[in-house]
This record gives C-alpha cells, sequence and structure tokens, in this order.
C-alpha cells in the first residue's frame, strides 16, 4: 500500500508545559523531547500547525459527571497535590486539562472540514493523557478522557454512526472502554501488556447490552514486539476495523510499548510502530476518506517516544523518510500465539476471523 505525500495536522500549545511535576514520568519534557525532534526530523512543509483554544464544560460533561469536573477545578485551585497515588496536579492543571481535550477538538474539526482545512490526518500532542479518567475519577496520570470527548463529539457535531477507536498505549484504556461499552457507535479496540496496570481489559470484556462484541481486548504478555504486534493487527484489529467500517478512526496513541520504555516490558521498535500506523491509515483510506486524528497518550522513553512520533507521522503521511529502526521480524512467541487464539476464539462470537 503507497499512501500519498500528505500534510498532516500538528496540534500543540505551550501551555501544556505548565502541567508538569519534576522526577514524575508524566512531565513537561515529554513534548519537549517530540518538538525537538519534529523540528529536526521531518518536513516543515508537510505539517500544518494548530494551537487550539480550551475546551468548553460542556464538552467534557459529555463523558465526565459535572460534579467531577467542578471537583478537578476546585483542587487545582487549591494547589499542588495528589489525585491517587500516580496522578497529579498543579494550579494551572485544571485549565491545561481543558486545553488538552480542546488540542483534540481541534484535530477533530481540522480532518472532519477536510474540505475547509485540506486535511485529512491530526496528531494531537496534548497533555496531561486521558485513556484512563474514567465518568468521576482521575487516574493513571489521566484527568480527563481525550478521545472520549472527541469520540462523543464527533457524534454531536457531525452526526457519525460509527467511530472506531484504536488504543495502542501500552497500558489498558480503561475509561475509554467504560465509556463506550454498552454502545454499538463506538468499537474501542486495545492491545495493551498484561498483566499490567489498570489490570482491566481481560479477553472476557467484550462490551455490555447493545455494546456487546463492540469491545475488543487484545491483552499481551510481557516481552510481546513487532511480530507479535502485526499477528495481532493481521489477525484481529484490521479484519473487525473492515468489517464495521468506521466514518472516523481515533488512536489513543501512546508510545510505552516502545522497548526502551521504563514504565513498561514490552519490545516494539520505530519500525513496529511504523507498520502499526501505515496499516490503520490503510484502514482509514479504505473507510473513512482517509480521516484519522491521532490523541497523545502514554510514553515515557523521551528520545524513543520522539523517535517512534517521527515514524508515525512518516507512516501515515506517506513521507518516505528513513527508518532508524526496521520492523523486527521472528517467528512470534508461542505462549503469545496461544493468547492471540483465545482473543480470536471469543472476537469469533462477534466477527468473521
Amino acid at each position: 500500500m503507497t499512501l500519498n505525500d500528505e500534510i498532516i495536522g500538528i496540534i500543540y500549545h505551550p501551555d501544556y508545559l505548565l502541567h508538569t511535576q519534576d522526577r514524575h514520568p508524566e512531565r513537561k519534557e515529554r513534548l519537549e523531547h517530540i518538538n525537538a525532534a519534529l523540528k529536526k526530523n521531518i518536513p516543515q512543509d508537510r505539517v500544518q500547525r494548530m494551537e487550539p483554544e480550551p475546551a468548553e464544560v460542556d464538552d467534557i460533561a459529555m463523558v465526565h459527571d459535572r460534579a467531577y469536573i467542578q471537583s478537578i477545578e476546585e483542587a487545582c485551585r487549591s494547589g499542588r497535590g495528589f489525585l491517587d497515588l500516580d496522578t497529579y496536579i498543579v494550579p494551572e492543571s485544571y485549565r491545561v486539562a481543558l486545553l488538552s481535550a480542546g488540542g483534540v477538538l481541534t484535530g477533530l474539526r481540522s480532518v472532519m472540514d477536510h474540505e475547509e482545512s485540506s486535511l485529512k490526518k491530526s496528531f494531537a500532542f496534548n497533555r496531561p493523557p486521558g485513556h484512563h479518567a474514567e465518568r468521576a475519577r482521575a487516574m493513571g496520570f489521566c484527568l480527563f478522557n481525550n478521545t472520549a470527548v472527541a469520540a462523543e463529539a464527533a457524534r454531536r457535531d457531525y452526526g457519525l454512526e460509527r467511530i472506531a477507536i484504536v488504543d495502542w498505549d501500552v497500558h489498558h484504556g480503561n475509561g475509554t472502554q467504560h465509556t463506550f461499552e454498552d454502545d454499538p457507535g463506538v468499537l474501542f479496540i486495545s492491545t495493551h501488556q498484561s498483566p499490567a496496570y489498570p489490570g482491566t481489559g481481560r479477553v472476557e470484556e467484550t462490551g455490555r447490552g447493545r455494546g456487546e462484541g463492540f469491545i475488543v481486548n487484545i491483552p499481551l504478555p510481557a516481552g510481546a514486539g513487532d511480530s507479535e504486534y502485526k499477528l495481532a493487527f493481521e489477525a484481529v484489529v484490521v479484519p473487525i476495523l473492515d468489517q464495521y467500517k468506521p466514518e472516523l478512526l481515533i488512536i489513543s496513541a501512546g508510545q510505552d510499548a516502545y522497548h526502551r520504555d521504563p514504565l513498561a516490558g514490552m519490545s516494539l521498535s520505530e519500525g513496529g510502530y511504523y507498520y502499526m500506523a501505515e496499516q490503520l491509515a490503510g484502514a482509514a483510506e479504505r473507510w473513512t476518506k482517509g480521516r484519522m486524528l491521532l490523541c497523545l497518550e502514554g510514553g515515557y522513553h523521551l528520545q524513543g517516544q520522539a523517535g517512534v512520533i517521527v515514524q508515525v507521522l512518516n507512516a501515515i503521511g506517506g513521507w518516505g523518510l528513513p527508518k532508524a529502526e526496521q520492523i523486527r521480524e521472528r517467528e512470534p512467541a508461542g505462549h503469545i500465539q496461544r493468547k492471540l487464539e483465545q482473543v480470536i476464539e471469543t472476537q469469533k462470537a462477534y466477527w468473521d476471523l
């Protein structure tokens, strides 16, 4: 498959750096390294930079209780601290969290209003991340669930009926799953390390009620790398996307399955991420008119995350940049193949696999 040499939207705001804490994994240096890599390694005429406005409370309230939103505002106003063992706040965090959600909304508008913007794909380099945030609970470094806000806004503002969210962060997106687990209008597919934080995302979690079958969890044992993820995409992710035929593809783009990430135990290379991004871009070309919105989630090896993101952009834009790491082909590990077989058997109740 050959993609066109596309211009990609880059959404960023300098105030994203205000939410930070020294020595915490989710700190401003993540974005500083990404910005440096983008300036050095990508063709600047192939990106269109956009600066978002903060989301409105009504936008956030599509997926979070208003009392919870108010509690985050009040907690941040009171100063610095932790909302749980992992999730810190500083006085600026409430506004930055609104701005983070505003980033994905800016990205959504840029790809949905394609005729005006000339963009089909955008990457929101927003923080704090969001996929762990539950309806009334902050957790896992996350305050508001950015991808869920984007999906709901796509329905509210553009009338979409089939939205797919693919979450390749190494940690399961529990908040996103719980937001849409009874909703057939949003297909949620997650590849993640298991066992690992937050302890959700078992194969048997397939949705409930009208949403049964529209949650696809692919928990992979530690050590899974390019070949195992390639098998998961070939056997599960892409076939299900092709049957669902989404009108919009949203990616919860966490780069913490990278082989040098300090908070995980997976073995993906830059080439592995290139492959996954290329496969999803191909699905977008088939079903969404090429429209893709990527939202930053985790990724804590500073140089590694930045290098991965350059290759993700390279893949979805069809830029043909050199690759520092090629995909690492090997025979998939037997115990991981058996886990994927369990996923396939479970999902065969809902999809032709």
